[in-house]
């Protein structure tokens, strides 16, 4: 079977992130968590994003009572990973060590960080042999 690729716009993938971050809510809530983020977005926008989102099978929504409940239909770590493989693709040719390198070549990582990138290459290593 196909991998499935999830294309979210930048705005559609702000408001995931609130019902990833904060569990189920109404639209008001979404928006509410947004303007507290510093991002104001007006009420029919964020409806506007929720309904393309649901259209799109990102979330779903009770709508048993009156202000429907939008919560995410996939998981955070499912999006990303298909999101981090088309990149792989669009970027580097399908290759993600080019990738990798890149990133930790100019990023910042923390100790723990270095720590869980060290044992991967140790088990990658240990598979080699």
């Amino acid at each position: 079977m196909a991998e499935r690729k999830y294309d979210l716009g930048s705005a559609e993938l702000e408001v995931l992130r609130v019902l990833w971050d904060e569990g189920p809510a109404t639209v008001r809530e979404v928006m509410n968590i947004l303007h507290r983020q510093g991002r104001q977005v007006a009420y029919t926008t964020v409806l506007t994003f929720l309904t393309r989102l649901e259209q799109k099978g990102f979330v779903g929504s009770d709508k048993s009572d009156v202000a429907y409940i939008y919560k995410p239909k996939l998981s955070r770590d499912r999006v990303q990973k298909s999101r981090l493989r088309s990149l792989v693709h669009q970027l580097y040719d399908g290759a993600p060590g080019p990738l990798v390198l890149q990133l930790v070549r100019q990023g910042k990582l923390s100790g723990s960080e270095i720590a869980e990138l060290q044992a991967l290459i140790e088990r990658l290593d240990a598979k080699k042999k």
